[in-house]
This record gives C-alpha cells, structure tokens and sequence, in this order.
C-alpha cells in the first residue's frame, strides 16, 4: 500500500496551482494524507481524483474546513494506524507539539505539517513524518511531499523537487540501531 503524504499547500493564498510533479508522484497511490493549512477549497477534491483523502485542518484553514475535518485524526491502513495532526499551537516545537497530540494515542506513525521543515524520524518506535510544502518552501532549498510505503511495516520517504518540477533528491526513513 502506498500512501501520499501532502501539506502546507496554501493554495488559496499563493494563487498558484499544485505543481505537477505532485500528481506525477502520487499517481498510483492508494489513500492521500494531507496534514493541514489545506485553504483552498479545490485542494482537496482535485487529489480525490487520484485516491481517497484523509484531511485535518490547520491554524490558517477557515471554520468551515475545521468543522469538516476536525484537527486530528487517526488513519487504520495496511494494520497500521496513523496519526495526522497540523502541528500548531502555542507551546514547544511544532515536533514536540504533533507528537504530543496523540501521546494518549496508540500510534505506529504520526503526519504533521506547519513548519514547512520536510522530517523524518523514528521516536519510541513511532515514525514521525512531516512532508513539508509543495507550494511554499519557505526557507528550504526544494519544495516536497512524502510517501508511507506500507507492506510488513511502514517505510517512509520524502520527494524534494525544484521550481522546474524535477525530483531532486529522495530520504528514505531507516530505523536506527538499537
């Protein structure tokens, strides 16, 4: 199974389409977790054309966004379950703040987005992933979005890409040595 991870994708600020490469990449997925600041409203039927969406909303998504999606969620795939928060608030690091959303929460990966900061990390045997933004890179060199490979477990991967829509780099996930 094969899960596209998205987020941060302001569309609705930027004035700017979803890039192509982000259908070339999910193309072929079977679910689309986007984590949030979702704000425009075309986002998500448009990746609903290529897989079912799960979606939560983010600090800068309206009421209406927030009363569909709520702010989290948990996604049951492949005997995994997944938790998907935007990662806002106001105390810690946007890290700190998605891990402890679902701290009550029995959780094999955790999604989050916000900082706009592409992660992967393995924490008490929780993957943390955030895809970063495929629309505003911030002060990163590359745009990106992610990837849950599920099959035995949960595989992780990051598709950083440049404004000319080429995939520039891969990071795969790897559990550290205990």
């Amino acid at each position: 199974m094969k899960i596209g991870l998205i987020a941060d994708t302001h569309l609705f600020h930027r004035a700017v389409p979803l890039p192509r490469i982000v259908w070339d990449i999910f193309s072929g997925v079977d679910h689309i977790i986007h984590a949030g600041d979702i704000t425009g409203q075309d986002v998500i039927p448009a990746l609903e054309r290529l897989a079912p969406v799960t979606a939560v909303a983010g600090n800068l998504d309206s009421a209406a966004v927030r009363d569909r999606y709520g702010e989290k969620t948990v996604v049951h795939a492949g005997g995994f379950s997944i938790g998907v928060c935007h990662g806002h608030g106001e105390k810690g690091s946007t890290l700190d703040r998605a891990v402890g959303c679902f701290q009550d929460a029995r959780v094999d990966c955790i999604v989050y987005g916000h900082s706009h900061i592409p992660y992967i990390g393995y924490h008490g045997g929780i993957w943390i992933v955030n895809p970063g933004s495929p629309t505003d890179k911030r002060r990163n060199r590359f745009f990106s979005v992610g990837m849950l490979d599920i099959d035995e477990g949960i595989s992780p991967r990051l598709m950083y890409f440049d404004t000319g829509g080429a995939v520039v780099n891969t990071q795969c996930g790897a559990i550290p040595d205990a």
